[in-house]
């Protein structure tokens, strides 16, 4: 099964908005918590991307980005 490339340019959009809004909901985290415990972190990406409305998320995603974050480190 093949995807119908018409259907990648009309998702595309709603893709890079997206990730917009998880952007920055990652940089306000990153700006006021790194270095923080991860719980404190991870807390505040969720509430951050949520206020973003980026959501849903992936837990493993938000687990790593927290962990990065916390670990002040920027993969």
């Amino acid at each position: 099964m093949t995807a119908d490339p018409s259907e990648y340019e009309k998702a595309m959009p709603a893709v890079s908005a997206f990730l917009k809004k998880m952007e920055r909901g990652v940089d306000r985290t990153r700006a006021t918590h790194t270095g923080q415990p991860y719980s404190t972190v991870r807390q505040a990406l969720v509430l951050a991307l949520e206020e973003e409305g980026a959501h849903p998320m992936v837990p493993h995603v938000v687990d790593e980005l927290a962990r990065q974050i916390s670990e002040g480190t920027n993969r």
